[in-house]
């Protein structure tokens, strides 16, 4: 397997195979989780916690789990630790754990915690695969934060904080409040913003590459015309 330098395992996550933005995995925590800013971090922190302490465990064991249980023993690794992430947080945090909800169990079956244990932790070093699940981890969490910010502070005219993490003060600031659309902190809104943002970056996507193909296409029009005038009878083309 080709090597890959430590910042790009990170970077990759991030942006290059974003779970949600490029891959479009865990679509449906992110939809429902994401309705204010403090419920799509609260679920981000918690998928990143469990997606590096599962890639980690499971490249440590990679080499004694025999092929025929291979993706058997990754969801038990994997709900190992979405039980003690979920306990910890009932108990610490019971806001957040009610207003996640069954989300914090849904992620042992996430496709990405699943996909990234059997696509990388299973093949590479503990040291890559705990980069691997920062980088996918952060970038999961981003696309989060991302749809939470449009949603909150349409949805609701501007952001709220300590509602979801009481441990600071809570604190509202609703400069829009008297154009709050509700709709967007309904299911219906979540999809909208979500094929909004896709269809941003699909138009971002192509404009660049149109872009390539039109300079390379310059450039080509230019060595060919270099060349024909070089071969030309002034330039002593023909003999």
């Amino acid at each position: 397997m080709e090597k890959i330098s430590k910042k790009k395992l990170i970077l990759n996550g991030l942006f290059v195979e974003n779970p949600l933005f490029v891959m479009l995995l865990g679509t449906c925590p992110s939809l429902a989780t994401t309705t204010s800013i403090e419920s799509a971090l609260g679920m981000g922190i918690l998928f990143l916690l469990v997606l590096i302490c599962s890639n980690v465990l499971i490249s440590l064991c990679r080499k004694i789990i025999p092929d025929d249980i291979r993706i058997p023993s990754f969801i038990v690794i994997i709900a190992t630790f979405v039980t003690i992430v979920k306990l910890l947080t009932e108990a610490f945090l019971p806001e957040l754990y009610s207003t996640l909800g069954v989300f914090i169990s849904l992620i042992v079956v996430n496709c990405i915690v699943l996909g990234r244990a059997e696509a990388f932790a299973s093949k590479n070093n503990v040291v890559d695969s705990l980069l691997d699940g920062i980088g996918m981890g952060l970038g999961f969490t981003m696309a989060l934060l991302i749809i939470a910010f449009f949603r909150e502070l349409i949805g609701t005219g501007g952001f709220t904080i300590g509602k979801v993490f009481t441990f600071i003060p809570e604190m509202e600031w609703l400069p829009l409040k008297d154009y709050a659309i509700s709709f967007f902190v309904m299911p219906g809104g979540a999809f909208l913003v979500l094929g909004i943002i896709l269809a941003i970056m699909a138009a971002y996507k192509n404009s660049k590459e149109a872009f390539k193909k039109s300079v390379l296409k310059a450039e080509k029009e230019k060595a060919k015309l270099q060349a024909q005038a070089q071969n030309s009878p002034d330039n002593g083309g023909n003999k």
